[in-house]
C-alpha cells in the first residue's frame, strides 16, 4: 500500500516540464523597487526627528500575474475530467491486494490521485488483450465486468458505478467519482444480439466496432449495421478506435446516437493507424461524435505541448464540442513526460490555457461534451422505445 500523493507545486508554470529553464534575471538596483513614502501634512514638534526621514520604505506593489496552473485546477474544480479510457480492470487482475481509496503505486489511477488530478468519471475499458480469440473473448470479457463492478463496490467512498449522463452528474454530486464500464471488444458478441443485450443488462457503456468479420477493413455487414442499431435501441455508444476508415464512415452515417473515438488522436501529427484522418475529423465533428485524444506516447508524442498539438488540430477540425481526453493510464501504453499518471492532469490544462483556449471550450474538453454524448445515447435509446411503442400499438 502507497503513500498518499502529494500535492502538486501550485507554483509551477505550465510547461516547465518541456521547457529550457529561463535565465535568472539581474536583481534590480533597490531604487527600482523601494521608493521613500510621502511625508505626511501634519506637523511634527519641535526637535523631534522628521517624519518623512523615520517612514521606513514601503515596497511597490508588484502586476497581478495570473498563474495557468491555478486557473487550471480551479477550471477542473468546477468542471473535472471524463476520462476517457483507463485499464484499470486489466492491471487489478494480477495484484493479490490493493487499495484504491488509500493509494496503491501498483497502478496508475487510484482515489487519492484521480482527486488531485481533478477526474471526475472515467470509463474502464474491458478489453481483453489480443491473445485471448474465439469463445474465450466472452468469458474474460465478463471477468473483467465483474473484477471491475467488484472493485467499485469494494471502494465505494471513493468511487461508484454509472451507466448514463445522469448517473455521472449523480456521483459527482455525491462526492464519488463515476466509474463508467466499457468498451468492450465486438468479439465478445460474437454473431449475437442477444449477447450484446446480456452484457449492456450487466451495464456495459460501449463496445469496440473492430477486428470482425461483421466490421472489417470493407466496412460493416448488413449485420454489423444491424448491431449498430441494437447499440443505438439500447444506448450503448459506439466506439471506433481501431476500426478501418470505411466502418468508422458508414457507422457514422446508420447511428442515430454519436459516436465515439476513445483513444484516436491527429494522423496528419502522428501517422498511426488508430489516429484519424482530416476528412475524417470533419466528418465526425458534422456527426456530433467524439475524438477522445489519448495520452499515449505512440500516438500522441512525448511531450504535453505534443498532446496539446493534437488537442488543437482536433478541435480546429472537429469543433470544440468534439474534443476529449483519454487518460489510457493503466495499459501498456507510455505516457508522455510529465503526465506519468492521473494526477498530472492539471499541468496539460494549463498548457491549453497557455496557447489561449477559452474556458467554455476547456469545459467542454473535460466535462461537457462526454456528458453531450452520454445524453444523445439516452435520447437515441428512449426514442427508439418510443417509436416501438408505437408500432405495437398499431
Amino acid at each position: 500500500m502507497a503513500d498518499l500523493q502529494v500535492d502538486l507545486d501550485t507554483t509551477t508554470e505550465a510547461g516547465d516540464l518541456d521547457r529550457p529553464a529561463a535565465p535568472t534575471p539581474e536583481t534590480p538596483p533597490i531604487s527600482d523597487v523601494f521608493e521613500p513614502a510621502p511625508a505626511r501634512e501634519t506637523a511634527t514638534a519641535p526637535g523631534s526627528r522628521s517624519e518623512s526621514a523615520a517612514e521606513e520604505l514601503l515596497p511597490r506593489p508588484e502586476p497581478s500575474v495570473p498563474d495557468p496552473l491555478r486557473r487550471a485546477r480551479a477550471l477542473l474544480a468546477a468542471h473535472p475530467v471524463a476520462d476517457g479510457y483507463s485499464g484499470l480492470p486489466w492491471a487489478l487482475r494480477g495484484l493479490p491486494w490493493y487499495d484504491l481509496e488509500l493509494g496503491d503505486n501498483a497502478v496508475d489511477a487510484d482515489v487519492p490521485r484521480l482527486r488531485s488530478g481533478g477526474v471526475g468519471a472515467q470509463f474502464w475499458s474491458v478489453h481483453v488483450p489480443d491473445s485471448v480469440t474465439g469463445d474465450r473473448v466472452l468469458g474474460a470479457t465478463l471477468e473483467q465486468l465483474d473484477r471491475a463492478k467488484h472493485a467499485v463496490r469494494s471502494h465505494s467512498e471513493g468511487l461508484r458505478l454509472a451507466a448514463s449522463a445522469s448517473e455521472v452528474a449523480d456521483a459527482r454530486h455525491c462526492g464519488r467519482i463515476a466509474t463508467l464500464l466499457g468498451p468492450a471488444r465486438a468479439e465478445a458478441i460474437g454473431d449475437s444480439l442477444a449477447a450484446l443485450r446480456a452484457l449492456h443488462a450487466l451495464g456495459l457503456c460501449s463496445l469496440t466496432l473492430s477486428g470482425t468479420s461483421w466490421a472489417g477493413p470493407e466496412g460493416p455487414s448488413p449485420f454489423g449495421e444491424e448491431v449498430v442499431r441494437e447499440l443505438n435501441r439500447l444506448g450503448v455508444l459506439a466506439e471506433l478506435s481501431g476500426a478501418s476508415d470505411a466502418t468508422a464512415r458508414r457507422v457514422l452515417a446508420v447511428s442515430r446516437a454519436p459516436v465515439l473515438f476513445a483513444r484516436s488522436g491527429a494522423r496528419a501529427l502522428r501517422d498511426t493507424p488508430a489516429n484519424l484522418p482530416d476528412d475524417l475529423l470533419t466528418a465526425l465533428g458534422a456527426a456530433k461524435g467524439l475524438c477522445l485524444v489519448p495520452l499515449a506516447a505512440g500516438q500522441t508524442g512525448s511531450s504535453i505541448r505534443e498532446v496539446a498539438d493534437h488537442l488543437d488540430h482536433v478541435r480546429r477540425l472537429a469543433g470544440p464540442e468534439s474534443v476529449g481526453l483519454s487518460g489510457m493510464y493503466d495499459t501498456p501504453d507510455a505516457h508522455p513526460d510529465g503526465l506519468g499518471d492521473v494526477s498530472h492532469y492539471p499541468y496539460l490544462i494549463a498548457e491549453l490555457i497557455e496557447r489561449g483556449w477559452p474556458d467554455a471550450d476547456l469545459a467542454r474538453l473535460t466535462w461537457g461534451n462526454v456528458q453531450r454524448v452520454l445524453r444523445g445515447a439516452d435520447f437515441a435509446a428512449r426514442a427508439a422505445r418510443e417509436r416501438r411503442r408505437q408500432q405495437a400499438a398499431l
